[in-house]
């Protein structure tokens, strides 16, 4: 029996990490695509990483590859949910929600703008 003739050791969760890895980083903005992609990202990269480690499967850095990309746009997206979380949570902010919601003309939305850039300037 050749070496040709024995079945070869699969990885298939280095591809679906990679894959899922760059969908996080493509995607980082959204919440789904940032942290769910990113999530599972890490999760594929890792089982494939100890598969490969183990059984001498395939695809090692691969499965390395969509760990360390998966972890990037989980990381980027908590990042951009936090700022975002922040800045809607500010007193400046809710008074500019407050103040649109008064607002009955263009010329009152443009000077709640306004307002909003000088508190936040200040």
């Amino acid at each position: 029996m050749s070496s040709f003739d024995r079945p070869q050791p699969k990885n298939g969760l280095a591809i679906p990490a990679l894959v899922l890895g760059i969908l996080a980083v493509v995607f980082f903005w959204t919440v789904i695509g940032g942290i769910l992609l990113g999530v599972l990202a890490l999760v594929f990269g890792i089982l494939g990483m100890r598969r490969a480690r183990r059984g001498g499967a395939p695809h090692g850095k691969l499965a390395i590859a969509g760990a360390v990309l998966g972890g990037v746009g989980l990381i980027a997206s908590l990042v951009l949910v936090a700022v975002g979380a922040s800045i809607v949570g500010s007193d400046e902010f809710k008074n500019l929600q407050e103040c649109v919601g008064q607002a009955k003309t263009q010329a009152e939305l443009d000077r709640c703008e306004r307002d909003y850039g000088n508190e936040v300037d200040d």
